[in-house]
This record gives C-alpha cells, sequence and structure tokens, in this order.
C-alpha cells in the first residue's frame, strides 16, 4: 500500500506535486500547532504596514482543519490539477505555473478590493484562497472538457460544464458560503475567456508568459505515437513535438 502512494505521488507533474505538498504541510502544520493559521491568512495591512509578503502566498496553502473537508478539498486539487497539467497543459510546465500566478493574483485583487467596493464587500471576508484556487482549476478544466460524461453521487448525470455549478449547489445545501466557490468560478472564468475565447473573436491574445518563468522551467517535448502499423507497412517511429508558446 506505502508504495503505491509513494509511486502515485511520484507520477504527479511538477506542479500538481508542490502545490498538494505545500497544502498538506501548511495545513497539517496549522493543526500540530507547528505554525499558526494567524501567521499565513491574507492580511493586505500587515502586507503593506509590516512587510509580511510571504502572506500573499502562504493563504493559498491553508486547507483549514483536518477533517472530511480537508480530504474532499485535497482530492480535487490532486484529481483536477493533474488533469490540467497532464491534458491542456502537456509540455508547457510554465503556463501552467502562469495560470496559477494569473488567477492568485486575481483572487488576491478581488479580496483585497472587497474592502474598498461595496459591491465586492463579500469577499473581504475570505482571508484564505486556497479554495477559491482550486474551484478556478475546476473550472478550466470544464469548460476544456465540454463533452466529459459526469455523475453526481450516482443521483443525475451531467456533462463537464456543469461541474462547477453543482459543485457551489452542494456547498450551499451543507451550509457553507457560496462567495468562497463565485469567486473560484469568476477568476476561473476570466482566465478561460482571455486564453480561449478572446484570442478567437480578435486574433490577438493577452495572456502570455513572461520569459523568467519559461526560463524557470526547461523546455519540454511532448512524444506523440503514431498509430498502430496498417496493412501498407509498419508504422513510423513517435514523433517529438516541442511545446506551444
Amino acid at each position: 500500500m506505502a508504495q503505491l502512494v509513494e509511486d502515485w505521488y511520484k507520477q504527479m507533474p511538477i506542479i500538481t506535486r508542490s502545490y498538494l505538498t505545500l497544502s498538506v504541510l501548511t495545513t497539517v502544520g496549522c493543526a500540530l500547532e507547528v505554525i499558526s493559521p494567524l501567521h499565513v491568512y491574507l492580511n493586505s495591512t500587515r502586507v503593506v504596514e509590516h512587510y509580511e509578503v510571504w502572506r500573499l502566498v502562504s493563504n493559498f496553502f491553508y486547507f483549514g482543519k483536518l477533517d472530511l473537508d480537508f480530504l474532499f478539498h485535497m482530492f480535487f486539487l490532486a484529481r483536477y490539477c493533474k488533469l490540467l497539467e497532464e491534458t491542456s497543459f502537456r509540455g508547457r510546465t510554465a503556463d501552467f505555473f502562469f495560470m496559477l500566478l494569473f488567477g492568485g493574483s486575481l483572487l488576491t485583487t478581488l479580496v483585497v478590493a472587497g474592502g474598498q467596493l461595496k459591491f465586492a464587500a463579500p469577499f473581504a471576508e475570505i482571508i484564505f484562497l486556497s479554495n477559491s484556487l482550486t474551484f478556478m482549476m475546476v473550472y478550466v478544466w470544464s469548460k476544456r472538457n465540454p463533452h466529459v460524461q459526469m455523475s453526481f453521487l450516482g443521483l443525475f448525470s451531467f456533462t463537464a460544464p456543469y461541474l462547477p455549478w453543482v459543485l457551489l449547489g452542494f456547498s450551499v445545501m451543507v451550509g457553507s458560503s457560496p462567495w468562497v466557490d463565485l469567486l473560484g468560478m469568476a477568476s476561473g472564468h476570466a482566465y478561460y475567456f482571455l486564453e480561449d475565447v478572446y484570442p478567437l473573436m480578435t486574433g490577438r491574445r493577452i495572456l502570455r508568459t513572461p520569459g523568467i518563468i519559461k526560463a524557470l522551467f526547461p523546455t519540454e517535448t511532448v512524444v506523440v505515437s503514431r498509430p498502430p502499423p496498417t496493412s501498407w507497412g509498419a508504422a513510423a517511429p513517435a514523433a517529438a513535438v516541442p511545446h506551444r508558446d
């Protein structure tokens, strides 16, 4: 069993494995009182006046108490972060990191702005953005896989684009605040529109991964297998396809 867990962990792509590890370490560290949630939550006043800049990042790694809800979010983080990194962003680790950076920056801006703008006031009460960032990844995956069939607890079936709304409805049913999920959906839709929809409408791309981020990750090559041999002869060897900029 331990070997299976180790193999599963090692097979994760680098961004998914790193994010999952930091999230587990931060949440478990808070549960064991090694660190305090008071030192990791988002507080713009502490950031500006006391230079506690780590709060801009650390709040994305804390998922609350070690309970069923924590396991639920770890499952969604591991599953949909891994699916995105291995499919839509296969061979494009830098682009995937930039997506998370864009989402995290937008989420932080919305929460900080919530203290200044009346229409965004509910967002100002959110001090940990880990769940919202996870929900953003679920949203982007669902929009990019519109024909995938899914089922909710075996009760009813739906296609992937409805997954965020099903999860939002479930959160409301169990008494959770919908604003965390709505915040994640808003940032996910912003990324999806700017990255997938807007370029098709105008022929221009607004979101481009900065060169400094690309320099952090080695250029990856995606190996695409050829189809099986036909009656006309053996199939050609696999071809190497460079990642898209």
